[in-house]
């Protein structure tokens, strides 16, 4: 059986994203999978999977915003920025009040630039930054744009923090949690690290690795269609039988939309998604378009007018 659209998987800690990746891709004997966004290997929560076409979709996944609960050690730092490295330094804490605390997060709301940490995926003429930095080697990394959301204080102590973070894409909060301790005049690296959501998932339960492993049935019931989690984000128009025939065929169709905002998701008029176009000067061409709409438009009906399903 092809299996093709998305499952939210609860990724365990221990394991990198990868691996988890692949174990879901062998329990469900998916063709293809791929996912959008690492989580670091102490890292648990939400890591969306997308198998079979699904994978053509998630680059449009990958630009959304994201939501952790990060508990924070003061006065450590770490090789890594996390409970995995080797320790760096140690300072004492000062009794720090509730409200200082809550000063210093609110300083990281908003827009600002952030320097990847050697130790992540990044890619430096085709290596991984997280193999150099095994290797010893530091390299100078370009700052990117970032934006902070909220940034909200939990439980505490004098050492511990547990945090609520909200970010836009490409957030290392291990550098968030390092830049606070750095502000606070400590040092800190980030202990646990639990992802609450992806969106446009917010409202989506996950599964775990053993629940897919143990019962068959939660396939269907956590498998989510690729057309029910696009429409949250991107626009939609239904094509008429020529014109979804043309587009599944990957020619150019002229539309007459007005101000509709590009990408858009197609579907023709029996209500099947297609794919997604682009319009530029009322003119639609192919992004991503599904394997099963193509095969409809290679093969039409003889004795009907093609609709692409």
């Amino acid at each position: 059986m092809l299996i093709d659209g998305i499952i939210l998987l609860d990724k365990p800690t221990g394991i990198t994203s990868n691996t988890a990746l692949q174990k879901t891709k062998r329990l469900l004997k998916a063709d293809k999978a791929g996912h959008t966004g690492c989580l670091d290997p102490l890292a648990t929560g939400m890591l969306p999977i997308c198998l079979g076409e699904a994978t053509k979709f998630s680059r449009f996944f990958i630009e959304e915003d994201k939501r952790y609960s990060v508990e924070a050690r003061l006065g450590i730092t770490t090789t890594t920025g996390d409970a995995e490295g080797d320790i760096l330094s140690e300072k004492p804490v000062p009794d720090f009040g509730t409200e200082e605390i809550i000063q210093a997060i609110s300083r990281f709301l908003g827009t600002q630039t952030q320097i990847p940490p050697m130790y992540s995926a990044v890619k430096h003429n085709g290596k991984r930054l997280y193999k150099l930095a095994r290797r010893g080697i530091e390299i100078e990394r370009k700052e990117r744009t970032i934006a902070i959301h909220e940034f909200t204080l939990g439980e505490h102590d004098k050492e511990r923090l547990v945090m609520t973070v909200t970010c836009s894409k490409g957030t290392y909060i291990r550098t968030l949690v390092e830049d606070l301790g750095n502000f606070l005049g400590t040092g800190a690296y980030v202990t646990k690290l639990h992802r609450l959501w992806v969106a446009p998932f917010q409202t989506y339960p996950m599964v775990s690795l053993d629940k897919l492993s143990n019962q068959d049935n939660l396939v269907d019931k956590h498998l989510i269609a690729i057309p029910d989690i696009l429409n949250k984000i991107l626009p939609a128009i239904t094509l008429p039988p020529a014109d979804a025939t043309k587009f599944c065929r990957g020619q150019v169709v002229s539309v007459h939309v007005g101000n509709l905002p590009s990408p858009v998701m197609l579907f023709d008029t029996a209500g099947q998604f297609m794919g997604i176009g682009e319009i530029a000067d009322n003119l639609l061409t192919v992004m991503r378009l599904l394997s099963t709409a193509a095969v409809a438009a290679a093969n039409p009906p003889k004795s009907t007018q093609v609709v692409c399903s």
